[in-house]
């Protein structure tokens, strides 16, 4: 007999998606290189395909900040709570 179950926790898993650079992409970039760790090759293409999920699987404290610093540099960004995982 196999059983299966569901966790809850206090805080479920969040991510960050990059719906629009705004006008300016290069500064987005940057904010992708800086919070991320991704080269700035990578964070180039990432946003030349847009919608991206550019940060997934994190604290929601974690990707609202990110949310913000992506904002700031002039992103839409929409901070997301991600569907749990079905096994």
């Amino acid at each position: 007999m196999t059983v299966h179950f569901t966790l809850v926790c206090d805080d479920p898993p969040h991510g960050v998606v990059l719906t629009h650079p705004g006008p300016h992409p290069v500064e987005v970039v940057k904010a992708l290189h800086r919070r991320t760790e991704l080269s700035l090759w990578h964070s180039k293409v990432l946003i030349g395909d847009l919608p991206a999920t550019v940060l997934a699987d994190v604290p929601e404290g974690e990707a609202v900040t990110l949310a913000a610093a992506l904002r700031e540099a002039g992103a839409r960004v929409d901070a997301v709570r991600m569907p749990p995982l079905r096994p």
